[in-house]
């Protein structure tokens, strides 16, 4: 899709419609709870009441926060609030997920099952996804690797890149 002369208008509804962010600090709304923070893209969209809370409940039950639904990120645990996050991310079904040290706030154990869910989004759904990480452990598991240091593409420890 060629967006250079897509209106800022376009450009709100292609970022509604096709991109999921994952912020490295969050970015969750504090006085909305886990399910409303979730919700929100839905909302943004117009999707009908039925269908935004089946799939705001599917989503917290695949990040495993199915039992957190009312309570808001100050209740929650820094883990519990990234994946809030990574579910209000995909809640849309983005053809393109970005993400910021997804996992950085995750133990290893979490993090290395919402790397999971990624993978499996990516090569069932289609989704690309562009994922920023320090974590070797992420870097393992992901299809195609860039490394960037200093500005520098294929300058990392292990010099592959596919740019």
């Amino acid at each position: 899709m060629d967006v250079t002369d897509a209106s800022p208008s376009d450009w709100v509804k292609l970022r509604r419609s096709t991109v999921g962010y994952v912020f490295q600090a969050f970015a969750l709304i504090p006085h909305l709870s886990a399910a409303e923070n979730v919700e929100l893209p839905l909302r943004l969209r117009g999707t009908p009441v039925p269908q935004r809370t089946a799939r705001v409940a599917e989503l917290l039950e695949l990040v495993g926060l199915g039992g957190h639904p009312n309570q808001r990120p100050s209740e929650l645990s820094g883990g519990q609030q990234q994946r809030v996050g990574i579910a209000r991310a995909l809640v849309n079904r983005p053809r393109l997920l970005i993400a910021d040290e997804p996992t950085g706030q995750l133990d290893s154990l979490t993090a290395a099952t919402m790397m999971g869910l990624i993978s499996e989004l990516v090569h069932q759904e289609g989704v690309a996804a562009i994922i920023s990480t320090h974590d070797p452990k992420l870097t393992a598991v992901a299809d195609r690797v860039i490394d960037i240091q200093d500005g520098i593409i294929g300058a990392g420890p292990r010099g592959r890149h596919s740019a």
